[in-house]
């Protein structure tokens, strides 16, 4: 997971190398069932599979960031694991959720702060890593970087 932080942000270091970038932050968060991994949906139908397998079940959510510093040049990484719990869904539930839109480019075809949150049952973690950037690691990771 990290990898994909990392290779965001050198993709911004890139397009900004003739400007002054003191800090450059990426995120990147992937959905774990039974050793699958589940990104963000190609279409509706692909959509409709995840939240299907999704539904009445827990699941890990996995968020990675990672930090460039360019006066130090070093990029620090880190990872987030929590657990989300869906309750069980009716195919209607699904449909109206699908019908929305919320699901498009989200990992596992939810947003948790959005209209899903009423589908999740119970939470372990760090909420902000599931919405797709981990707050306290963001923090400590600028704490530890001598931003404060």
């Amino acid at each position: 997971m990290e990898k994909l932080a990392l290779q965001k942000v050198n993709s911004v270091r890139e397009l900004c190398q003739n400007r002054k970038t003191p800090w450059i932050a990426a995120a990147d968060t992937i959905i774990l069932l039974d050793g699958q991994i589940y990104g963000k949906p190609c279409d509706r139908g692909n959509a409709r599979l995840m939240l299907c397998d999704l539904q009445g079940r827990s699941h890990e959510v996995i968020t990675a960031i990672a930090l460039y510093n360019s006066k130090a040049d070093k990029t620090d990484c880190r990872s987030v694991v929590s657990n989300v719990t869906f309750a069980p869904l009716s195919d209607g539930e699904i449909e109206w959720y699908l019908d929305s839109g919320e699901w498009q480019g989200a990992a596992g075809a939810y947003r948790i702060q959005g209209l899903a949150s009423c589908f999740i049952s119970k939470i372990s973690g760090s909420y902000s890593s599931i919405v797709g950037l981990p707050l306290r690691e963001f923090y400590v990771m600028l704490r530890d970087n001598c931003y404060f």
